[in-house]
């Protein structure tokens, strides 16, 4: 390598910039890099960069409608606070699908087997078995694994029906696909 070649390279070095992206220490401003010829190479300005300045002050001014919406928009978020309990119980069993791995195309099959077996009333009755709600627990008070409210609240029964679904069949159409053979589930 030839001395200018030597004597760039410890300019380098003293700057804190290596050839391979990373940087070194800096160097003093006072101190002279050294050729490997015996050469003195004035040492690489220590001057400090300015800061950066925002440049908000070269942008446009905002739209006045956009400002009026935005500052209208600073309240909270709204959100629907309604219990599950509280909800038509076809709502109740939809969101509850994916809890249970189901996809929603499975709801079709839940819909046509609770229809048949409850009309999906909370408090369905089977007076000659004692099945009892939406799933037709037999006897009702297994739903009790569910929660206490499992006689009053469809949400109870349902992820009840919904867990029995899956242990029992895998899926609601499986359920469905053996009461139209069987005449239940």
């Amino acid at each position: 390598m030839s001395s200018v070649a030597v004597a760039v390279t410890g300019v380098s070095v003293t700057a804190g910039v290596l050839g391979n992206g990373t940087t070194a220490p800096a160097a003093s401003a006072d101190i002279d890099a050294v050729g490997t010829a015996g050469q003195t190479v004035p040492a690489a300005s220590t001057e400090r960069r300015d800061a950066v300045v925002s440049r908000s002050d070269r942008r446009p001014e905002a739209d006045p409608a956009k400002t009026a919406s935005l500052a209208q928009a600073t309240g909270s978020a709204m959100t629907d606070e309604r219990k599950l309990s509280d909800s038509d119980p076809r709502d109740i069993a939809r969101a509850l699908l994916s809890e249970f791995g189901f996809s929603a195309d499975q709801f079709s099959c839940l819909d046509s087997l609770w229809t048949r077996e409850s009309g999906w009333r909370v408090n369905a009755d089977n007076p000659s078995s004692s099945a009892y709600g939406i799933p037709q627990a037999l006897p009702g008070s297994k739903m009790s694994s569910a929660g206490a409210d499992w006689a009053t609240n469809p949400a109870t029964q349902i992820r009840w029906g919904l867990g029995y679904i899956q242990s029992r069949y895998g899926s609601p159409c499986s359920a469905w696909g053996h009461s139209e053979s069987h005449n239940w589930y």
